[in-house]
């Protein structure tokens, strides 16, 4: 059984200025988790997409009951792979995320579709799936819960960060609400 996830976001911010904030994610105060991101393979395409493929460093706190089923060494830490298109012309992106830590515990595949949103051309849309998946016998229902909430949770902070990144790189203060709620 998998647990899915979907929800559509919006960035008050032109298409081309959220493909740039993207490449400069991290850090920000709501990321404090993120300790590395390593760009492994990067291309242009003959028809001039971007293809990236990047390896994230993150710390990683598991609930009590779960740290007993990971190595020692590997409880604080997890590897993530992101692999993104950016197609000029179309004027989307698209990211493909999952974990390569403790994928035997728990898997979570993340896909993001950023395009012009049809309403408003100034702003984009975040279209945000992700899939939770166990197969520890037993344990699985309730692990694939706990990825589905704290990827739920991780979404809110994503957004403010992404918001706090754009206002930076446009010159602006980020907001002192914005600023205030980072963790």
């Amino acid at each position: 059984m998998v647990k899915y996830f979907c929800c559509t976001g919006l960035l008050k911010n032109t298409w081309d200025q959220v493909c740039v904030a993207f490449w400069q994610r991290y850090p920000n105060p709501y990321s404090n988790h993120v300790l590395t991101e390593d760009i492994i393979f990067r291309e242009v395409t003959p028809t001039n997409c971007l293809i990236s493929r990047r390896l994230l460093t993150k710390t990683s706190h598991a609930p009590r009951w779960m740290e007993r089923y990971l190595p020692k060494h590997m409880a604080s830490l997890a590897y993530i792979i992101e692999d993104s298109i950016v197609d000029p012309q179309k004027r989307t992106m698209t990211t493909l995320t999952w974990n390569i830590s403790h994928a035997r515990l728990m898997s979570v595949e993340e896909r993001c579709h950023y395009r012009i949103n049809p309403e408003n051309g100034s702003w984009t849309e975040i279209k945000r799936e992700a899939w939770v998946s166990s197969n520890v016998y037993g344990l699985s229902r309730a692990i694939q819960e706990f990825g589905h909430a704290k990827f739920k949770t991780g979404v809110t902070k994503t957004m403010k960060g992404f918001e706090y990144v754009l206002a930076k790189i446009q010159g602006e203060t980020p907001s002192r609400t914005l600023a205030a709620t980072a963790t």
